[in-house]
Formats: structure tokens, sequence, C-alpha cells
């Protein structure tokens, strides 16, 4: 599954739009690594978001489009979150 869809679905972003813009921004990591909206997600990996005043670390549990559609179904789990200054880059 692409990173923004993923993203979406996961409930960590609202809207996939503004996903992709940030990851096009260099906002989202996968696996320590910038990468593009397009960017494949499996199960294992680990994402970093940087929003404005916090970076939250996650790991993959599940990455299958219709098991996420499924309300109960969990599709990460945070493994660090970190408050940084807004008016700083965190990475």
């Amino acid at each position: 599954m692409r990173i923004d869809k993923f993203l979406k679905m996961a409930r960590l972003v609202k809207r996939r739009s503004v996903a992709q813009e940030m990851v096009e921004l260099g906002a989202v990591r996968l696996d320590g690594r910038t990468c593009k909206p397009s960017a494949t997600v499996a199960e294992g990996k680990i994402i970093e978001i940087a929003y404005m005043t916090r970076v939250v670390k996650v790991k993959v549990l599940c990455a299958d489009e219709q098991l996420l559609k499924r309300p109960q179904t969990i599709a990460c789990t945070v493994l660090e979150e970190r408050e940084v200054d807004a008016d700083s880059k965190p990475w």
C-alpha cells in the first residue's frame, strides 16, 4: 500500500492530500529515509511523522487495505512520541 494512503487509513492524517503534501515536504520518513508518496508500506516498517509540535514514530502492524477498512483493525503501534519546537525543523 502507498504511504500516503496508509497514513490516511491508519488515521494518522485526516486527508490523503494532506498526507501527500507532508511526504513531499519531507515530514514523513520510512525506515529513516525520506520517501515519495508512492513508497510502499509493509508490515514491520518504521514510519516517522513530523507534525507541527511533535514527532511520532510508529511501527506498521497491518498494511492490508481490506483489513484497514474494518474499524477493529489496529494499523500501527506508537514506538516513540516527542515534543519539538514549532520554529525548528525536527530533522
